[in-house]
């Protein structure tokens, strides 16, 4: 076992990355338990195999004998808890390095890709292991361990990538997202170059042409993300028939267009979309004919005020929009900086627009539902908790 003797406590253990981390270090034969602030839905994998998990609002130390390994989200107190703990990124390239692995990373669609890669290897019998940034239903979560390849969705937001040792790289594109940690596009690109420059076997989605296949996913992006998982399959060794045939059932990644639900002929789905191309490609993805209404929850201040021009103005591509107050995350609030600014920018997009200014979710979701009608299509977008407008949405319509 790879990790056996060793004994492990994951401060963060109920995020979508230290959660998954801690589901492998548990099979790999370490002794394994964890903190969090919150209950969240990854915590139901975690205890499911078995982890015990302490739930408080003060931060509990890890008990005596037990490495500590840290999430991004609480770095900073973690490193109060005493000498040598781990971050995440730390211990994630231990584990890329204990198995081989295809990392997948890059700006739009790692999620959706990595997923890919990992469905079509379980269905070719090939039992991997993957650590995945969203839920993959068909999978049954977001982590696994096995003898296979270890499949695992790569960050470049804090740089941590190049931390990363695996044996085939994909990256899906590239695009400045992260405004906190990035000057320019080009710093980007540099983080990238640098870690490719380390990596045996390298997938460039942009040099890839899409996919011609009848895929279960819709929309032109995740024809992209095909291609590129396509090519990592085949160096990963499966036949590129076998692979299509294979990727042709995969369902999609949670909250990666996903649909939520019916009510009154409307439809509505959600998604993490929180740059403007890729809010972009998920309203053009369910368009086929359908009038489209998104509630669009902006995510982080430094992000908002770096682009809300162009936030705007993919809004400004679908038929009704309303917009929250910006989810702040591990931000702090910045003088000037709102939601408002968005809407401000959709509407001078798109002159007569019906766009509304909605602080909150809930808000935002009844503004919709009261101008939704049969055959429309609502998509709720953003990566921090707007998918709490579902359950709103689905009740209004009613």
């Amino acid at each position: 076992m790879r990790l056996e003797g060793r004994r492990i406590w994951f401060v963060g253990i109920g995020g979508a990355g230290l959660s998954g981390y801690a589901v492998l270090a548990k099979a790999w034969g370490a002794e394994v338990a964890g903190w969090d602030r919150h209950e969240t839905p990854y915590l139901e994998h975690v205890r499911a195999a078995g982890i015990p998990v302490t739930v408080s609002a003060e931060m509990e130390p890890a008990p005596d004998g037990y490495e500590t390994v840290v999430s991004t989200a609480y770095l900073s107190e973690g490193q109060a808890l005493g000498p040598g703990p781990k971050s995440r990124a730390e211990f994630l390239a231990e584990l890329v390095s204990l198995q081989d692995a295809i990392v997948v990373s890059g700006a739009h669609g790692k999620t959706t890709t990595a997923g890919m890669v990992a469905f079509v290897l379980d269905r070719a019998g090939r039992d991997p292991s993957f650590l995945i940034g969203g839920e993959i239903p068909q999978l049954g979560g977001n982590a696994r361990a096995g003898g296979g390849w270890l499949v695992v969705e790569g960050d470049e937001s804090d740089r941590t990538i190049e931390l990363l040792r695996p044996e085939i790289a994909v990256v899906t594109n590239v695009d400045l997202d992260h405004h906190s940690e990035f000057a320019s596009r080009a710093e980007v690109e540099e983080l990238f170059e640098r870690w490719l420059a380390e990596v045996p076997h390298v997938v460039r989605a942009d040099e890839l042409e899409r996919v011609d296949l009848d895929l279960a996913v819709p929309g032109d992006h995740n024809r992209a993300n095909a291609a590129a998982a396509l090519a990592a399959l085949e160096l990963a060794g499966v036949d590129r028939d076998e692979a299509a045939r294979h990727l042709a059932e995969f369902a999609g990644a949670g909250r990666r267009l996903e649909l939520r639900g019916e009510a009154a002929g409307v439809r509505v789905l959600d998604d993490y979309a929180h740059h403007p191309a890729e809010i972009r490609a998920t309203i053009d993805a369910v368009r086929d004919g359908h009038r489209v209404l998104v509630l669009f929850q902006p995510h982080l201040y430094s992000r908002t005020r770096h682009l809300a021009h162009e936030l705007g103005a993919a809004l400004a591509t679908a038929d009704v929009a309303a917009v929250t107050e910006i989810y702040r995350a591990r931000e702090e609030p910045v003088e000037g900086v709102s939601g408002k600014l968005v809407v401000d920018a959709a509407t001078e997009a798109r002159p007569g627009m019906t766009v509304g200014w909605t602080p909150s979710v809930e808000e935002g979701a009844r503004f919709l539902a009261r101008r939704a009608r049969p055959g429309d299509v609502v998509l709720t977008i953003g990566a921090g908790d707007v998918d709490e407008a579902v359950p709103v949405v689905l009740a209004e319509l009613a």
